[in-house]
């Protein structure tokens, strides 16, 4: 039986079934074998390095009507409240932001 192409002519690819996911192979048996040798060594569900955070948590108390208004925006208020405090906060002389 012919599969579906994981990919449409846009370059979208599809949601992957049951099968698709039977077919697959590990990287060992399908890629040659200087492929395999430069891939990192890890452990199944290893996760790989970490970047090294750009961001620091602290505690900041906020008014509670505040935090009322940008949880009700949904998911990733708390970016939006990040983004807003960049942009209106004050450009140090010595560094780019």
């Amino acid at each position: 039986m012919k599969r579906k192409p994981l990919t449409d002519e846009s370059g979208e690819v599809r949601e992957l079934t049951r099968e698709d996911f039977r077919a697959m192979r590990p990287a060992a048996e399908v890629l040659p074998p200087e492929f395999v040798a430069i891939l990192p060594k890890r452990r199944p569900g290893q996760r790989g390095p970490q970047r090294t955070p750009v961001k620091r948590q602290v505690s900041l108390r906020l008014d509670e009507n505040i935090i009322a208004r940008y949880k009700a925006t949904g998911p990733g208020w708390q970016t939006r409240i990040n983004e807003d405090l960049k942009a209106k906060a004050p450009r140090s002389k010595g560094r780019a932001a």
